[in-house]
């Protein structure tokens, strides 16, 4: 109801009391008409009962909450629990329509609305981290995996003959396994080491002789990755950028959850400049806080990432849009920048902390200048055995996150062999240990990690010299 178009008789409540009430619910409605229409992320995060307002608002104009709704086809959005319907704010329909997720669905409004406008506020976080030249983008119901399975796809659709995909090695499954889903043939592309740099980096050389000798009809794209646990650094993406310009032939970013980091995408903007990036993906748990189950798409060309909408079968759950739409109306512009600036901050006090431990145990932290999240803790003096009770000692103890890489932990996925899995190498020289510092990390939670992990390893030292 808005009692702003209504004429209240005054024996319900006198004038002056009603003018102003009626003050403070227009600065509500400014609030909403500008987000509606300006379409970008408040400076300032609103409050809890303005953002459950607007959401409740824009679920009534969904068919299935109208009062005379008659349903007689097969998908009414009809929802048998309670808990559901609240859950969900009564949203039923999803968005997008079979064939496209960014059409309109007529059956749903409010949904529609909610997917427009998340995606707009995404776009303003984008362009915030420096990516400015980004043209087109959208949130998809799925996490990072299947999302850039969905991207191979769609390129596939525009190169029929291709059927390799260059891919720079990095030990974590989702994104090998976007590959092999796809149908497609990874060709990987171990990293490498270089002399007085810490850390492991692209192997350029390999990518551009790959290029040379194959194809390039059957080649479908270039997959490089951003964020990563160390001691892996950044892929050269804009090396890469240059290579999959000189060769014409795609470029997609896993760009996972570089969109914290103003150097990660400092480095895909660049990447753009100096050649050919076609699209980048991002997590929006990663970079939002909001459970798993969405990514983001985006890219520079407007016809790549719409090919991409298309490519996605039948309608798509509104859940991960309405979840970025609440958590982004409440952090605003402020909050989430100071949420950057703290995890870049975070990042320097967790190194120096390791440093300090490394220091006083014998060991060190392997300095990936090009990973700015993620640090490794060189374990030389531990063996196999004890680097692994190492691990688990920790995670029994509440930290979660951190892992431990020992060698010799080969592992085979989809029929390709990968010696020492979790190292990013075929050839790690000795166990080190990862934490990352992601956005919304607390100082005391890197505090008490540095307790416990003193801890255990003052534990360990024990048990091996009762045991010797």
């Amino acid at each position: 109801m808005n009692l702003n178009n209504l004429k209240l008789h005054h024996k319900l409540v006198p004038d002056n009391y009603l003018k102003l009430a009626l003050e403070a619910q227009r600065c509500k409605e400014i609030q909403i008409k500008e987000l509606l229409e300006k379409r970008k992320l408040p400076d300032v995060g609103w409050t809890e009962e303005l953002i459950e307002y607007v959401i409740q608002q824009l679920a009534a104009l969904d068919n299935n909450n109208f009062e005379h709704k008659i349903g007689l086809g097969e998908r009414e959005a009809r929802m048998a629990s309670k808990l559901v319907i609240n859950r969900n704010y009564g949203f039923g329909h999803g968005i997008g329509r079979s064939g496209d997720l960014l059409d309109a669905q007529p059956k749903a409004v409010g949904s529609t609305i909610v997917a427009q406008l998340s995606n707009a506020l995404v776009l303003d976080v984008i362009r915030l981290q420096g990516i400015k030249s980004v043209k087109s983008y959208f949130i998809a119901p799925m996490a990072t995996g299947m999302t850039l399975t969905l991207c191979l796809l769609s390129l596939k659709k525009r190169r029929p003959p291709a059927k390799y995909v260059l891919w720079s090695r990095i030990d974590q499954k989702s994104c090998f396994k976007s590959i092999t889903t796809a149908g497609l043939t990874p060709i990987i592309i171990d990293t490498v080491k270089r002399e007085e740099q810490d850390g492991l980096f692209t192997d350029l050389g390999k990518f551009e002789e790959n290029l040379s000798c194959i194809d390039r009809e059957e080649i479908l794209c270039i997959m490089s990755t951003t964020s990563c646990f160390g001691p892996r650094n950044c892929d050269g993406i804009i090396s890469l950028a240059g290579l999959a310009a000189k060769f014409d032939v795609p470029h997609v970013v896993n760009n996972a959850y570089g969109l914290q980091s103003t150097y990660l995408t400092h480095q895909l903007k660049q990447a753009n400049s100096a050649g050919r990036v076609d699209l980048f993906v991002q997590s929006t748990d990663k970079n939002f806080m909001v459970p798993v189950g969405g990514a983001i798409v985006a890219g520079f060309e407007e016809s790549s990432v719409h090919t991409v909408a298309k490519a996605y079968a039948g309608r798509a759950s509104s859940s991960q849009s309405l979840d970025v739409l609440i958590t982004l109306l409440c952090l605003g512009k402020i909050g989430y920048q100071d949420l950057v600036s703290q995890r870049k901050l975070n990042f320097v006090y967790l190194q120096k902390q390791l440093e300090e431990f490394a220091e006083k145990h014998h060991c060190r932290v392997i300095r990936a200048k090009a990973n700015p999240i993620s640090l490794a803790l060189e374990l030389k003096t531990l063996s196999t055995d004890v680097a692994t009770k190492l691990g688990s000692m920790l995670f029994t103890r509440g930290v979660s996150g951190t892992r431990v890489i020992i060698k010799g932990c080969n592992k085979t996925i989809d029929g390709f062999e990968f010696a020492d899995w979790g190292s990013h190498e075929s050839s790690l020289d000795c166990a080190y240990l990862t934490a990352a510092v992601s956005i919304g990390l607390k100082r005391p939670e890197i505090d008490a990690f540095i307790h416990k992990l003193q801890q255990c390893w003052q534990d360990l030292e024990k048990k091996i010299n009762k045991d010797t």
